[in-house]
């Protein structure tokens, strides 16, 4: 009675576990339907060109990048150090000197450095580099998206051609639709859309399939190589950031795509998690 009893009870356990696991799953990621994609634009820049079309499995993506308070759990489950950290440093846009540097003490809790503001729990995470993002999928038992996945996911699983992923106009009803750069980079930020940097990832409105921050806010890691004649081995993010604006980089287009080297880590760069 007792061996039936125990048997009946793991069976209950594993009936729990498997239904939070799928809540959880419905909760933070989105299915992504798959079909034919094409990838690139040939109104884009060269590294966009030409658009070549793949077949893309149908797969979820986290419905927002990682947040802050996300990484934070994967640091204190895990005691494990980014490597801004080991290296002492990381790299901070100045908005006064209108320049790139490394920071002494800049990382993924002080994006701007231990003088400024200490990092929002629900905005994306960032001074993160790809070998830190790929040591918190490990942990969480996900992956990063390919370039592909991602760009399809932007295309909202349709081969939309638009260039936002909500459509051709930046403003919709004269509302910003991403946290991006107003003005002209490096010199004139207007700000107005209230954010000199990161935002909340829900701040601005889902696309179609349901996603958060597929453009703007902060570039994305993905797992893909960035081959455009590079000397050393990079990978491709795409999505653009806050300090993106379209007569610099306008890289918050769905087309756009850019390669950073594996283990840099930036203000402006975080990461999203896929799984099959």
């Amino acid at each position: 009675m007792r061996k039936k009893f125990n048997s009946i009870l793991m069976l209950c356990s594993i009936v729990l576990i498997l239904g939070c696991s799928q809540d959880n799953l419905e909760k933070n990621y989105i299915l992504v339907p798959g079909g034919d994609v094409d990838i690139g634009s040939e109104e884009g820049l060269s590294s966009e060109q030409p658009v070549n079309n793949y077949s893309v499995k149908s797969f979820y993506l986290s419905v927002h990048p990682v947040t802050v308070k996300q990484f934070r759990d994967f640091v204190e489950a895990t005691n494990y150090q980014t490597e801004a950290d080991r290296y002492g440093n990381s790299g901070v846009f100045s908005f006064i000197k209108q320049q790139w540097y490394m920071h002494d003490g800049a990382n993924w809790e002080y994006p701007l450095g231990r003088s400024n503001q200490m990092a929002i729990d629900d905005h994306p995470v960032t001074q993160v580099s790809w070998n830190d993002a790929i040591a918190y999928t490990l942990w969480k038992g996900v992956r990063l998206p390919t370039e592909i996945e991602w760009e399809h996911a932007a295309r909202n699983g349709i081969n939309s051609r638009s260039i936002y992923p909500w459509g051709n106009k930046f403003k919709v009803n004269n509302k910003f639709r991403a946290n991006v750069w107003q003005g002209t980079f490096p010199f004139i930020n207007t700000n107005e859309d209230g954010f000199m940097t990161t935002s909340s990832v829900t701040e601005f409105p889902p696309t179609s399939l349901g996603l958060y921050d597929m453009a703007g806010n902060v570039w994305e890691w993905t797992s893909s190589e960035y081959q455009e004649g590079n000397s050393v081995p990079m990978k491709t993010i795409k999505g653009g950031s806050f300090l993106c604006e379209p007569d610099f980089c306008h890289g918050y287009r769905v087309s756009s795509r850019m390669g950073t080297t594996p283990d840099t880590s930036l203000m402006h760069t975080g990461f999203r998690t896929a799984r099959n």
